[in-house]
């Protein structure tokens, strides 16, 4: 059973927003460590941006391998058939 691009799509937000959501807090943490201070404003944004990255980044890599993994199965299934 392969996953719908909607499924992906979807699937790839809710974990993107999840990553978000940690690496906001993360970086108002870490980055004063560094010497980088950062508002959480500025952060949001910066945030924001990686995260529309990130997002289609995620759906590309899932639907490439998701084809990938449909291509392999056809072939599986044609190769057993083949024996029959």
């Amino acid at each position: 059973m392969t996953q719908t691009r909607l499924g992906s799509l979807i699937e790839t937000i809710i974990n993107t927003i999840i990553g978000f959501a940690i690496n906001y807090v993360a970086n108002l943490l870490i980055l004063p460590l560094f010497g980088f201070h950062i508002t959480p404003g500025a952060n949001f944004l910066m945030g924001l941006l990686y995260t529309v990255i990130s997002v289609a980044r995620s759906y590309c890599v899932r639907r490439w391998f998701n084809a990938r993994l449909q291509r392999l199965a056809a072939t599986m299934a044609t190769s057993i058939e083949a024996r029959q």
